[in-house]
């Protein structure tokens, strides 16, 4: 075993198609770099369209199992599945708690396995009383769904309706009261809106968190309005709820429509034990898993004539952006806007824009903003025929040539547009260069003369897809109700049209496709991403100090 790969131990049932149970675990700990070890609970004749039998292992060579394991490996995280019955449950909680009465407690997570998706109670009443009074208290984490969590509620005496975000949190709170560290009540058998997670993160309260990682941030305008797929406003939210905090964290995704379900819940539960066994707190092991999961659902190729298994390899290839999806075909330009957040905002939400946008901007600011951008402009086309240069085959020479020939006419209609503000051709070309101008314009030939071409590409979509978003914000916010940009009678709305306009969002789309086809390609090492993700912070500082030079004048 390499040095640092933790062992990892399921404790459940065998899922002869192996899309669940055991099989699922094991997968899940090998794709996550884990050594899986396994106790077999119970033998399942099943597959992809149910379970034709099963076939229960005596309670005293579970017992044998779980000593065999952990009286030789070291073992850093554990997770229960199917548990048949109350002998079983007892088993598997006093060896546990005999062990870690002798050399500590191993982060154990518990996936309650009560309820079948058809709402089928699969435990006898005494054997749910004995998970709750047993396993429960040995658990760093429980992972009810709705229906287990409802009937787990009342089995307790608590209000079991789980129909809203509201009531899962609070669900959550009192199935912490059941003996467990913390509880992640899963959400798929919940319908939730984007209102729902909105009207509840929108509340005062202060110990609700939310997990963005599959929610779109502010300012991502030209990712939602070039992603086709993204047209749902149905979610699943877990809710993750930490006893000793006092403090739920909702983890929302888009809910999928999808056949290939099946181990869902192992599979879950066993990315989280991954996790919790290499140290990890409980709030981001929650989003790596939930993540891996979602993926997992997503990538999935159909098995079977029923509910068919995850993509549990999909993390096999380990890289630092996720998979291109249909729901995230961005995932490396929402990587870096999310990683200079605050610097994206403050650039896509600068003052000039803002004044822009409501159409107070001083004339002499925008004058020296349009005669600079002029400038820039020569810039930007060099860099593409540097691109051109570097390029090694006529399909991306042709693109960065077509852009170059785009620029020059680009030119052209700026300088009628000057015109249009009294700016004559001769007053632009004698207009000397702002050093803001020059830094910017040096920065994008310094980089295309570096060696990596993945960089001039990052420095050249910087631009192009930060005045695409800027557009984007401007008119979307002009269409809220009471909005504070005024649209009509705006001196400056050819300016946001343009930005915000068909042709230029087709640009914008042509280069998201650029970076991310480039990034599948060419998949780059933690070093190389760090150098792309230095270079787009540079860039947005660039950007917003074109801002600050036009509000300043200088």
């Amino acid at each position: 075993m390499a040095k640092g790969t933790p062992a990892v131990l399921t404790i459940a049932g065998s899922d002869s198609s192996g899309g669940a149970g055991i099989q699922a675990d094991l997968k899940t700990f090998a794709a996550l770099g884990c050594y899986g070890a396994s106790v077999i609970t119970a033998l399942t004749a099943q597959n992809t369209t149910g379970v034709q039998a099963v076939h229960g292992v005596p309670r005293d060579f579970i017992s044998q199992q779980i000593n065999s394991v952990l009286s030789d490996i070291d073992v850093c995280g554990m997770k229960t599945g199917m548990l048949s019955d109350s002998g079983v449950i007892h088993a598997v909680a006093s060896t546990l708690r005999e062990h870690f009465a002798k050399k500590g407690v191993i982060p154990l997570v518990c996936d309650p396995v009560s309820v079948s998706t058809s709402g089928h109670t699969l435990l006898q009443p005494d054997a749910i009383d004995t998970m709750i009074d047993e396993i429960f208290p040995l658990s760093c984490l429980i992972t009810p769904n709705k229906l287990e969590a409802e009937l787990l509620l009342r089995k307790r005496g608590y209000p079991s309706a789980i129909n809203t975000v509201q009531d899962m949190i609070t669900a959550a709170q009192h199935l912490s009261t059941l003996g467990s560290k913390a509880v992640l009540l899963k959400g798929g058998h919940v319908n939730i809106s984007r209102e729902d997670i909105n009207n509840v993160t929108s509340s005062v309260v202060a110990d609700i968190e939310v997990n963005r990682d599959f929610i779109f941030d502010q300012n991502v305008e030209i990712l939602q309005a070039h992603n086709i797929a993204d047209t749902t406003n149905e979610f699943v939210v877990d809710v993750l709820y930490i006893r000793s905090e006092g403090k739920a964290i909702l983890y929302p995704r888009p809910r999928l429509v999808s056949s290939n379900t099946h181990g869902t819940g192992c599979t879950l539960s066993a990315a989280l034990a991954c996790a919790l066994g290499r140290d990890t707190a409980l709030a981001e092991a929650t989003a790596r898993a939930t993540s891996y999961t979602h993926l997992g659902i997503e990538t999935a190729s159909p098995i079977g004539q029923g509910f068919g298994p995850l993509n549990h390899l999909h993390s096999v290839t380990e890289s630092l952006i996720v998979p291109r999806t249909i729901r995230n075909p961005f995932p490396l330009t929402y990587s870096l806007i999310r990683n200079t957040s605050a610097k994206w905002s403050k650039y896509v939400q600068h003052e000039f824009v803002v004044k822009l946008g409501k159409g107070t901007l001083e004339r002499a600011s925008f004058l020296h903003f349009i005669k600079q951008d002029y400038h820039y402009l020569k810039y930007y086309a060099r860099a593409h025929a540097l691109l051109a240069a570097k390029s090694d085959n006529f399909a991306p020479i042709l693109a960065a040539t077509h852009i170059v020939l785009h620029i020059a006419k680009e030119s052209s209609m700026h300088t009628s547009y000057c015109a249009q503000w009294g700016i004559t051709k001769e007053e632009l070309e004698s207009t000397p260069e702002s050093s803001t101008t020059t830094a910017y314009g040096a920065f994008l030939l310094d980089t295309g003369l570096q060696g990596d071409t993945m960089k001039l590409v990052m420095v050249l979509a910087a631009c192009l897809l930060g005045y695409g978003e800027v557009g984007l914000w401007l008119k979307s916010e002009a269409q809220k109700p009471n909005s504070w940009v005024v649209w009509e009678g705006n001196p400056y709305l050819k300016w946001m049209e343009d930005y915000s306009g068909e042709d230029y969002q087709n640009a914008v789309r042509v280069g998201l496709e650029t970076i991310e086809g480039r990034a599948v390609a060419d998949p780059p090492s933690a070093l190389r991403y760090a150098e792309w993700l230095a270079v787009w912070e540079r860039c947005t500082d660039l950007e917003k100090s074109f801002w600050d030079m036009a509000m300043n004048l200088s």
